[in-house]
């Protein structure tokens, strides 16, 4: 019997884009019960990098947040254009002050 190399293994092919979309879907619920809960949501998408996915903030009016990885640029704009949130590019715009104070609030126990 010969050995097996690392990059010769088969890959899982039936697993990976099941749980890719079971991913998805809990990501787009996550987001769209932030929306609806929340007043003045605006949307912060951040570019990938070599090290990470895009990936889509949600900032409410008072600086709460969340943040989720998304599957690209393009479908972060979608998702903030049909439900339609303000969009900006999170590397030209930086992240609102609300959001650094909310941060301050929550470190502080206030």
């Amino acid at each position: 019997m010969g050995a097996v190399g690392w990059f010769s293994r088969k890959r899982d092919k039936g697993g990976t884009a099941g749980r890719d979309a079971v991913m998805e879907s809990a990501t787009i619920a996550h987001l769209e019960e932030f929306i609806a809960t929340r007043r003045g949501v605006e949307a912060f998408i951040e570019q990938p990098t070599t090290m990470t996915r895009a990936t889509l903030l949600l900032i409410a009016h008072d600086g709460e947040w969340t943040r989720r990885t998304v599957a690209g640029v393009d479908w972060a704009r979608g998702f903030a254009g049909k439900r339609g949130l303000p969009a900006y590019d999170a590397g030209v715009v930086g992240f609102p002050q609300r959001m650094r104070d909310y941060n301050a609030r929550r470190r502080s126990g206030h």
